[in-house]
């Protein structure tokens, strides 16, 4: 399934159901470029978890919304609650266990 962009128009129709994975991050950063490849494979490799991408300067009210202070920032959603998340580079084991999968 292919990444979708999420902005303030579309974050909560699309985060509401089922299990998602949102990488918030910003087009200037290193680490979310170097995360990048890996968001990529999670997302071929678990059609399952829907894989969204935040751009942070794009949409600064959301990055408000979930307390994100660097990026990049991944937050895992059940059912449009947070159910965790970690900042930083993170290994493609690391983010597939915060979906407990």
């Amino acid at each position: 399934m292919a990444i979708q962009i999420l902005d303030e128009g579309n974050f909560d129709s699309e985060t509401a159901n089922g299990d998602v994975l949102i990488d918030f991050f910003a087009t200037w950063c290193g680490p979310c470029k170097a995360l990048s490849p890996v968001i990529e494979q999670i997302s071929a490799e678990m059609p399952a978890l829907k894989v969204c991408k935040v751009d942070i300067d794009r949409s600064p009210a959301l990055a408000e919304r979930f307390g994100v202070m660097s990026v990049p920032t991944l937050v895992f959603m059940q059912d449009g609650k947070v159910a965790a998340s970690s900042v930083g580079v993170r290994s493609k084991d690391e983010i597939k266990a915060m979906s407990g999968k």
